[in-house]
């Protein structure tokens, strides 16, 4: 397919708003899944941490 615009690429022969979606919600898993375990590293390293000092404590 040639486009000979900017807008004629962004519109796909109409199917600009499937396809772009489409992109969109891929990315969006894959930031997700990238940033899911870290956030669960994390949440479970402060929770170990609390504990730790929990039981410090006399």
């Amino acid at each position: 397919m040639n486009f000979a615009t900017l807008a004629d690429f962004l519109a796909m022969g109409r199917h600009g708003v499937y396809v772009w979606s489409a992109y969109g919600v891929c990315l969006a898993v894959l930031a997700w899944n990238l940033a899911a375990p870290l956030l669960a590293r994390r949440r479970l390293v402060e929770q170990e941490a609390r504990r730790a000092r929990r039981e410090a404590q006399p």
